[in-house]
């Protein structure tokens, strides 16, 4: 089968690669429909932290069940499904407590030994504790086949920071970060209820996407004028709710600045870069709460799923750009020219 392989910094090729095969009875075969590239992806893309030369890479992916271990009760060959970004088995008591991504069985798609999900099909280890079944009927409609598969990461995410930052009806919000997943969390907070939300972007597309989804404020200034112009819009109080979606030690720095006292920050944005920008003395003082992490996608996905079949959410703006399996490059290519927010990937 073709797959994407990522052999050093800049350096994306689609390859042959063996066709995975039932190898446990826990296991299922998913021939892939709709892949992503995530912002993640572009960190070896970039060469930050390791590359892993020759390793498979991706791991947002839906499609349809090829084939099934014995194990597997909950699927059969035919089902559409969808992948969150981390195989989990569903029964231990992280599990069960809805950590997925702590599962001690657990691992994320294109790590050594496992398929990326950029690619014509993917083993699934413990497929009954990792896929969601999905209507069969959404394969035909492809708005709402995009929309699901935002369900493997960047809705799921955040969903995870706007509950983290303590979202609820009539809180003020606000999102750092005009990502997908900040997008997202800008939907995520609306649709927990949030009064107000303030987008910090300074790319007007994306701003557009923000506001469509939700956002009633913009603010485009970084750094200390982006602090001043959040506590402007909010009498000099500052947002009860902040969502962090970048990961570097200006986006958390601006975060804890920009939350009101006694407010909380829900971070997503995966830490990068020399320092994290966590001020103990501030958060002490003002009694500021930090909550997040690594999204157990896998928890929300029950959730969230009825909302986008229902129409209640639609996160499908945030893939502004389709390409061909074999034209995954140029995708990369795009997103790291800050030109595509997010690529979806045809297979």
């Amino acid at each position: 089968m073709r797959a994407t392989v990522i052999h050093a910094p800049g350096d994306i090729r689609v390859e042959d690669v063996p066709d995975p095969v039932v190898q446990l009875p826990t296991d299922a075969v998913v021939r892939v429909l709709r892949a992503c590239i995530c912002g993640s992806d572009l960190w070896p893309y970039r060469g930050e932290g390791t590359t892993g030369a020759g390793r498979r890479i991706g791991h947002e992916f839906l499609g349809v069940v090829e084939e099934t271990g014995a194990g597997v009760s909950g699927f059969a060959a035919g089902d559409l499904v969808v992948a969150p970004f981390a195989w989990s088995d569903g029964v231990c008591a992280l599990c069960r407590e809805g950590v997925h991504t702590s599962c001690a069985e657990g691992g994320i798609w294109g790590q050594p030994g496992s398929d990326g999900g950029q690619g014509e099909a993917v083993r699934v280890p413990h497929a009954d504790g990792t896929l969601v079944k999905l209507p069969a009927d959404a394969a035909s409609d492809d708005r709402l086949l995009t929309a699901l598969l935002a369900l493997s990461d960047v809705m799921g995410t955040g969903h995870h920071a706007a509950l983290g930052a303590g979202v609820r009806p009539g809180a003020t919000v606000a999102v750092v970060g005009d990502g997908a997943v900040g997008l997202c969390g800008v939907l995520a907070a609306r649709r927990l209820g949030a009064e107000r939300i303030i987008a910090l972007g300074r790319h007007q597309a994306r701003t557009d996407i923000a506001r469509r989804f939700g956002a009633t404020d913009v603010v485009a200034e970084r750094g200390d004028a982006a602090v001043e112009a959040v506590r402007e819009l909010t009498g000099g109080q500052g947002a009860h709710c902040v969502i962090e979606a970048v990961g570097t030690e200006q986006s958390m720095h601006t975060s804890l600045r920009i939350a009101r006292d006694g407010g909380a920050v829900g971070y997503v944005g995966v830490p990068h870069g020399s320092a994290t920008g966590i001020d103990l003395g501030l958060m002490f003082g003002r009694n500021i709460a930090l909550r997040g992490g690594v999204a157990p996608a896998r928890a929300y996905l029950p959730e969230l799923l009825p909302d986008v079949l229902d129409g209640t959410i639609d996160p499908s703006p945030v893939f502004d750009l389709t390409v061909g399996l074999e034209d995954i490059a140029q995708g990369y290519k795009e997103m790291d020219a800050r030109t595509a927010l997010k690529v979806l990937v045809t297979v």
